[in-house]
């Protein structure tokens, strides 16, 4: 089920993941893990990477920073 669409992976309140489409207003998918949510955003675009927000400081960027991530 490829959408083409491409996702982004963001911190909840709740300690959880969100999948989300770019431009979108609700999430696509919820996930307890990252790795989840990653994987999830796979199976919606196996052609793309998602984009996964920060959500802590490192040497490297912060917490309002995105990231991409290759499977």
């Amino acid at each position: 089920m490829s959408t083409g669409k491409h996702y982004y992976i963001e911190h909840t309140k709740d300690q959880r993941f969100a999948v989300r489409a770019k431009g979108s207003e609700r999430a696509s998918a919820v996930c307890r893990t990252q790795d989840q949510a990653v994987s999830r955003a796979h199976d919606f675009n196996p052609h793309d990477h998602p984009d996964i927000s920060r959500v802590r400081h490192t040497s490297v960027g912060h917490p309002d920073q995105w990231r991409g991530r290759r499977r």
